[in-house]
């Protein structure tokens, strides 16, 4: 190898050495950006920066100075940390620092400023409990009795007669007086925007309040770790305006038509060519529901189907999703949930039953008959 090629290849390998290194230099503070860039994003269903009711404005009115202080103390010690560093960083031919025991009222001092500030937190902290332990009155307060199961969530309303699962109806502007159950293991019940987290623990009813300011579908979580479906165990509060949930009310009082037992559900007014009458499939979905293992299991108001294990079916059709809020509910979602629902949700207790495909299919069309 020439003399001028070998230089030529050293200067190239240099180049990108010191290259690597810039890159090596600017890649925290691009890391940092990008994270502090993340932060600010918005949209988030569930963000507990964007409190849409009081018991969520009171914990974001706490966060907030709590938030700035942490943040003055971070700041003032990184500032003091990097003066001292470069003031008094080591030079060649120093002599040793002299060795010192201790500064007592240094010492003194930087344990009572941040015992002040912890003391300031701890009264603004009971302060937002003693708000948060007691609901608001309101003459139209409604009660929800939430039951937690592995995984989903099952909403009683003993006042006015309803029960549904994974979809919790409110009312806008009135408080909801939560009692908070639980038949398996701790779970926890959380509503970003709405309120804070409390947990639900087997054997013990714990009790919250929470209240909307504005029509909305609000997500909701298990904030406690629960199982293998953990992450699955999700809900939505939907808040709409007193008139719209009075008639949802109303609607999920009644029963829906049942083969068998009252008038049976209007076919379509067109069957497409080689498709079954959906009257008869829906009829031969209610034999398959009534006579196998769903009765064992579920409940469906007007039926001789009244077990407590999963979710109260009677209005199913009606409900936005399935599965503790993991597929919308659609026919197809369905189908795929009652062909194999251990591969939806591996863990859950519903059993995969083999159906075969007609079973599905006529599974499918009775239960989103349900309206």
């Amino acid at each position: 190898m020439s003399r001028t090629s070998f230089a030529a290849r050293l200067a190239s390998t240099t180049r990108v050495i010191r290259s690597g290194r810039r890159g090596l230099v600017a890649a925290p503070p691009a890391v940092l950006l990008a994270l502090v860039l993340a932060a600010c994003a918005t949209g988030d269903p569930q963000t507990t920066l964007d409190p849409k009711g009081p018991f969520a404005a009171e914990i974001y009115k706490l966060f907030v100075p709590v938030m700035a202080a942490a943040l003055f103390v971070f700041v003032v010690v990184e500032a003091l940390i990097i003066v001292a560093v470069i003031r008094f960083r080591g030079r060649e031919g120093d002599p040793l620092p002299p060795q010192i025991h201790g500064n007592t009222r240094l010492e003194i001092l930087w344990t009572i400023i941040p015992a002040l500030i912890l003391i300031v937190i701890l009264l603004f902290t009971f302060r937002t409990q003693a708000i948060l332990a007691s609901p608001p009155e309101s003459p139209n307060a409604i009660t929800v009795r939430v039951v937690g199961h592995q995984w989903w969530w099952e909403f009683d309303y003993p006042d006015l007669g309803v029960v549904t699962a994974s979809e919790l109806h409110i009312p806008v502007g009135e408080t909801v007086k939560v009692e908070l159950e639980s038949v398996d293991v701790i779970h926890s019940f959380w509503v970003p925007h709405l309120a804070g987290k409390t947990d639900v623990i087997p054997g013990r009813v714990n009790r919250m309040w929470l209240r909307a300011d504005e029509p909305g579908t609000y997500s909701g979580q298990c904030a406690e770790f629960c199982g293998l479906e953990h992450a699955l165990m999700r809900f939505v509060v939907i808040a709409e305006p007193a008139s719209t949930f009075n008639a949802w009310v109303q609607q999920q009082r009644g029963i829906p038509p049942q083969p068998g037992f009252g008038p049976t559900p209007t076919p379509p007014a067109t069957t497409q060519p080689g498709q079954p009458n959906q009257a008869a499939l829906i009829a031969q979905g209610y034999q398959l529901f009534s006579n196998g293992a769903c009765i064992t299991c579920h409940t469906l108001r007007g039926t001789p189907a009244q077990a407590k294990v999963g979710p109260d079916l009677t209005h199913f059709g009606s409900r936005k999703s399935i599965a503790g809020n993991t597929l919308p509910n659609t026919p197809e979602n369905l189908k795929r949930w009652l062909r194999n629902p251990q591969e939806v949700k591996p863990g859950n207790d519903m059993p995969n039953l083999n159906l075969s495909d007609s079973d599905v299919e006529a599974l499918a069309a009775y239960l989103e008959s349900l309206k």
